[in-house]
């Protein structure tokens, strides 16, 4: 009878596919109750265990107990309990790195080179109770592994279990690079909201922070050196963002496995500058604006003159310093050329050098990169600097594609190597209306909405040549806040900005083989909704939940 019972609920109450958010690369698992101890040990193999593991491990445990998120099924679990009354009780969890010697930090491993960071894990849990593994070849593949073992298992009536038990997951991520980019210029983010931002970003695997820190609206950062570009560009003198933070930002980041790639912007987008060196700035706050930037204030670098090439390439030098990642972004998006073509000095500089605006481009952009360079840093741009100008870029310098996603494939073609951050994807901003004044019937430039499920379905190989898919590095959402702040940060970043984690993660396959879908990808995609509210970040619903409790229930063809 019992039995029949276990049979009848698993029919009316069907396990899913599994909760895990990336999905893994390969993985198998069966159908097997496990209780979870409420004493976990989890040991470690080897010696010189580095803090931050401990502290990963020790905040593994604490999910374990605090998450008690019941299954998303209609009795949120409480039919499960005949089927684990009697499983066997998981009590130790091995930590074992490959190799010898002394293991680096988390930390370490995060703000290494893209293409030598190790990621890579293997999992086995088995479903008897007997002592689960994980192995590495880094502490941050430990790190990894442990955020997919605290998503196995839900919690019904005191018990933390999971159904599908055994497990066996060999994981690694398709791509080395997988962003989020937070403008912090438009609006100012406390460093709490960006702490817990790369809290939700590092449960699920992005590991990758690209802090768009300036622009030239406000100039928050502090750089030493250079005082007065905060002191009179800030919006306010409590809205920086001081040497001190930017240590506190990016050593918490790498403690979670995510590195720091920061912006400067040049030379556009750089207008406040001019509040402490009129003299570099062209155009500056000139109106209509319109006529001279793409949003704003106006405002460019003067990048003909000497004194400003020199000034920007110190200035990037002393914002290097600050950031152990070996990326930096030098931007050169949107440069308004009516903007120099107006300027007087820029004009008198390019007849007195006897070069044309491109040329002098080039002068500009071959210092900075060289002080980004000198610094041991490589070069990130947007893709404008690769198709629309006439510069020399090194043939390790990233791009960023970001009008189009159609783009990538011209970028690809001149063997740069690509960072896909398209606006027709991954800008979270789009859809919620034009922001400037005065116009009353205005859309956002980007509509509409960009849907997680749209962001799903891109194709990080789509147009690229078989011989061009190395150069893909990976991809990342963005968002740009000329209308958000810490009051909407969480509802419109996550959980939509967990899909392209899990594009760049799984790549464009299932373990299953079959293709990354929508329909199978939702149930999990509210699970790991459910479990950021849980922690403390303000996830939004996608559904009503009386859908997300009956997985395809409201699937448009049901």
């Amino acid at each position: 009878m019992k039995i029949l019972l276990c049979v009848l609920l698993t029919t009316v109450f069907p396990v899913h596919v599994h909760s895990l958010w990336p999905i893994p690369r390969a993985m198998q698992s069966g159908s097997t109750p496990l209780l979870l101890a409420n004493d976990l040990n989890i040991q470690y193999k080897f010696s010189n265990v580095p803090s931050d593991l401990q502290a990963a491990v020790a905040q593994t445990k604490k999910f374990l107990q605090t998450d008690q998120l019941g299954r998303l099924v209609v009795d949120r679990g409480a039919s499960d309990l005949p089927l684990i009354s009697k499983a066997s009780r998981l009590s130790t969890l091995s930590l074992a790195l490959h190799g010898t010697g002394k293991p680096l930090s988390i930390s370490q491993v995060a703000v290494s080179a893209l293409e030598t960071r190790d990621e890579s894990y293997t999992l086995n849990v088995p479903a008897d109770g007997s002592a689960a593994s994980l192995t590495a070849n880094t502490t941050l593949g430990l790190f990894r592994g442990l955020t997919t073992f605290g998503q196995l298992f839900f919690f019904t009536s005191g018990q933390t279990y999971t159904l599908k038990a055994p497990f066996t997951i060999t994981d690694s991520p398709a791509y080395p690079y997988r962003g989020f980019m937070l403008d912090t210029a438009r609006n100012f983010f406390p460093v709490a909201d960006i702490q817990r931002t790369l809290d939700a970003m590092s449960w699920v695997k992005t590991n990758t922070f690209h802090w768009h820190i300036v622009d030239s609206q406000s100039f928050p950062l502090q750089v030493p050196g250079f005082p007065e570009l905060s002191a009179k560009g800030a919006y306010a003198s409590n809205l920086v963002y001081t040497p001190a933070d930017v240590q506190n930002i990016v050593s918490y980041a790498a403690a979670r496995g995510i590195d720091v790639l920061v912006e400067i912007d040049t030379p556009g987008h750089t207008s406040v500058i001019s509040k402490s060196h009129p003299e570099l700035i062209a155009c500056a706050e000139s109106t209509p604006w319109a006529s001279f930037a793409n949003e704003p204030p106006a405002g460019q670098l003067r990048f003909t003159s000497p004194t400003t090439t020199n000034f920007t390439a110190s200035l990037l030098s002393a914002v290097a310093k600050l950031f152990p990642s070996k990326l930096m972004s030098t931007g050169g998006d949107e440069i308004n050329q009516n903007c120099y073509n107006t300027d007087a000095e820029t004009q008198s500089d390019l007849k007195a050098q006897g070069r044309t605006f491109e040329q002098a481009l080039d002068v500009f952009t071959q210092a900075t990169h060289g002080a980004v360079r000198a610094s041991g840093k490589t070069p990130v741009v947007w893709e404008e600097m690769v198709l629309s100008h006439n510069v020399t870029l090194s043939n390790d310098t990233i791009a960023m594609v970001w009008i189009s996603s159609e783009d990538a494939a011209a970028v690809a073609q001149k063997g740069f190597r690509i960072i896909h951050a398209p606006s027709d994807y991954f800008y979270l901003d789009c859809g919620h209306g034009g922001w400037v004044g005065a116009f009353p019937s205005g859309n956002s430039w980007c509509d509409p909405f960009k849907t997680w499920q749209k962001a799903y379905t891109f194709n990080p190989l789509a147009n690229i040549a078989p011989a061009q898919n190395h150069l893909i590095l990976g991809g990342e959402h963005l968002l740009w806040t000329e209308q958000s702040s810490p009051s909407n940060l969480d509802s419109i970043v996550w959980p939509r900005a967990a899909s392209s984690a899990e594009v760049f993660w799984t790549g464009p396959t299932q373990p299953t083989g079959q293709p990354l879908d929508v329909r199978e990808a939702l149930p999990r995609l509210h699970e790991i909704a459910f479990r950021m509210q849980k922690r403390g970040v303000n996830a939004i619903p996608l559904q009503p939940l009386w859908c997300a409790l009956r997985p395809d229930a409201c699937d448009i063809d049901r």
